[in-house]
């Protein structure tokens, strides 16, 4: 069993320690995560109170047999085609749930585009600027974090692209 930091040790995930390590301004929010739910996403926008624009849902891809981070509001879809475009590819699928979750070190619908096992390339879909912060997971069902889309572009190196749809 690997050795856990005293951050993570005290409650705190690979995506929140990765925040604080890098001084970045952020806010923790939690609720009770509902398995019967039909939509993480949704049902952390609706925990939270916060509209669905603003809350991002993290999607791993295949694109061209890379696999690619995609964080889009759960309030639209993902565009697999803009995903390939915006890091200069051909062709995306959604990636393997297992390969996913796999090389990111986190399960499905926790997600998050911060302190991943292996750094994946990311896109942010360019709507999040819209917004003056904005949630994604923190790397646990029923865990987000709320940030500046700047601070998480910056943190994960993402291109900004349009790459939701609505």
């Amino acid at each position: 069993m690997a050795k856990k930091s005293r951050k993570q040790q005290a409650g705190g995930t690979p995506a929140t320690v990765a925040l604080t390590t890098a001084g970045t301004e952020f806010t923790v929010h939690s609720y009770d995560h509902d398995p019967a739910s039909p939509s993480y996403g949704e049902e952390a926008a609706e925990a939270l109170g916060v509209s669905a624009d603003r809350v991002f849902k993290t999607l791993v891809a295949d694109v061209d047999g890379e696999l690619v981070v995609a964080v889009v509001p759960v309030a639209g879809s993902l565009d697999l085609k803009a995903l390939a475009s915006a890091v200069g590819g051909k062709r995306a699928a959604m990636a393997d749930p297992a390969a996913a979750e796999r090389t990111t070190g986190y399960v499905r619908g926790g997600i998050s585009p911060l302190g991943q096992r292996r750094r994946l390339r990311t896109v942010l879909d360019a709507s999040a600027a819209a917004h003056p912060t904005i949630c994604v997971s923190a790397g646990r069902r029923g865990l987000e974090v709320e940030l500046a889309a700047s601070d998480l572009a910056a943190l994960t190196d993402a291109v900004v692209a349009p790459i939701g749809r609505a």
